[in-house]
């Protein structure tokens, strides 16, 4: 078993003012693989004093330099990427060939759309033709106190260490402690960067105590969390004394709308979209929504699909899913399918329990319901599991109607061959982001969302942009 108590402060290595042992479970099994020590006080107040000493530098290195550092990041990471995968796969249940393509792939994505968004950033300009007196400067923020889930563990990292780093922040970042091996790697990797002492420290910890210690730090400029809605409004009232900035990405109940006219493919892609990591993404398509035409045989066609998906550990290669990441999340997905149960959905697929043959580790059935109604708990509520539920709607109104129905505003979906509907309906749903018939969102695409999603927006120059403050200076010479 992995034992690593120390914690990356002021560049370097060190152990933690009062050791507070905390095992990490391997969710296949439900063994400790690991200990680590959750931070405190001392702690805390050590890695910010760090980032704040660092920050003159740091904030006034040249962005080229900036830029530089930030694509020897990228380099240490791809060296790193196998042992990144093994990491989180052992961590947070993501099946190998997930955890080397989607989960390790996305960190060294968002780092190569942040070096070339960089070089392209207009860091210093005039006002205008009119007004080249008027200086506009981009300069960092400050001190940032990073806070990352479990779900997408390098998506979330590089999303928020490369925005900040090369917008000339410095950091303190705290990973989730339930995947805390794949960032104390990245810790290492931004150790192999050579980068001044300070500018990037880490703290393990949980969120009732270093993440609350980072949120109401006075010397804490910034706070960038993903997470929960619960846990991101505390975050808010917390921050709220000190007037910090903060960029909340949350969660989501995404909503796939399905056409009479949607592409052959497009329910398969619904289904595989939604059981994608085990249904651990904000971003998932959790709702289909359906037109009254095709509904008997979108319904059949997703239940084939939901069979065909298999579940297994993660420490095995292929192309099944893994187990959600601990039992308090096992049993909340448990008890929402229950709830789906006894408010009268119809379950055509999955259900409560282990999937047949898995006894011990926390897997989840493939589940998806079937006549579901937008007031029933699992279509409201974020199940954060391979939970499907399937409505049905009668005109392009309605679905608008249900789909917007949510105080959730992240991902919506539209399925349909005419491109006039898909603009039209693209526009009215209420959300950061629409992507149409399974088309993604192009390199550097902002990412996030509006209503209870969160606030701000991560990736490319959109990244860069949350981590940098506008400064308007008058009286400019060259």
């Amino acid at each position: 078993m992995i034992e690593n108590r120390k914690f990356y402060i002021n560049g370097q290595w060190v152990d933690p003012v009062t050791p507070r042992d905390h095992n990490v479970i391997n969710p296949s099994t439900e063994e400790p693989c690991a200990v680590i020590s959750l931070g405190d006080q001392g702690d805390t107040d050590a890695a910010v004093a760090a980032a704040k000493a660092a920050l003159p530098g740091w904030m006034n290195t040249p962005v080229e330099q900036r830029i530089e550092a930030l694509e020897r990041v990228l380099n240490a990471y791809m060296e790193r990427s196998e042992d990144l995968a093994q990491a989180m796969s052992q961590t947070m249940g993501a099946p190998l060939d997930l955890a080397r393509s989607g989960q390790v792939g996305a960190g060294g994505y968002h780092l190569k759309n942040f070096i070339r968004a960089a070089k392209a950033f207009e860091w210093e300009a005039p006002l205008s033709d009119r007004n080249p007196e008027t200086r506009i400067l981009h300069e960092a923020v400050g001190v940032c106190a990073l806070i990352t889930p479990w779900n997408w563990p390098m998506n979330q990292v590089t999303l928020k260490v490369g925005a900040a780093l090369v917008a000339g922040n410095t950091m303190v970042l705290k990973p989730s402690e339930e995947t805390p091996l794949d960032a104390m790697i990245f810790a290492e990797i931004m150790d192999a960067a050579d980068l001044p002492a300070g500018v990037f420290n880490l703290v393990n910890g949980d969120g009732v105590g270093v993440g609350t210690q980072l949120t109401t730090h006075k010397d804490v400029d910034m706070v960038s969390f993903t997470g929960s809605t619960r846990a991101g409004t505390l975050i808010s009232k917390a921050a709220a004394d000190s007037i910090k900035r903060v960029h909340l990405e949350l969660g989501g109940k995404g909503a796939n709308l399905v056409f009479a006219d949607a592409d052959e493919k497009a329910v398969k892609r619904g289904v595989l979209h939604m059981m994608q990591n085990t249904g651990q993404s904000c971003n998932a398509p959790s709702r289909m929504l359906v037109e009254a035409s095709v509904y008997d045989k979108v319904v059949e066609e997703a239940v084939a699909m939901a069979e065909k998906v298999q579940v297994g550990p993660a420490s095995e290669e292929g192309r099944h899913i893994g187990p959600v990441v601990n039992e308090s999340q096992w049993n909340k997905i448990q008890g929402l399918i229950q709830k789906g149960i006894d408010e009268g959905a119809r379950l055509v697929a999955g259900g409560p329990g282990r999937p047949d043959g898995l006894n011990k580790g926390f897997y989840v059935r493939p589940t998806i319901f079937a006549d579901v109604t937008n007031d029933m708990t699992i279509a409201q509520e974020e199940i954060f599991g391979p939970v499907m539920a399937i409505l049905k709607f009668d005109s392009e109104e309605e679905a608008v109607a249900i789909a917007n129905d949510t105080d959730y505003g992240l991902t919506n979906y539209i399925q349909s061959q005419d491109p006039a509907r898909c603009n039209r309906v693209a526009r009215q749903l209420r959300s950061g982001m629409v992507e149409m018939n399974g088309i993604g969102r192009g390199a550097g695409a902002p990412f996030g969302g509006m209503k209870m999603s969160g606030n701000g927006r991560e990736g490319g120059s959109w990244g860069i942009h949350d981590f940098v403050e506008i400064k308007a200076v008058s009286g400019w010479s060259e």
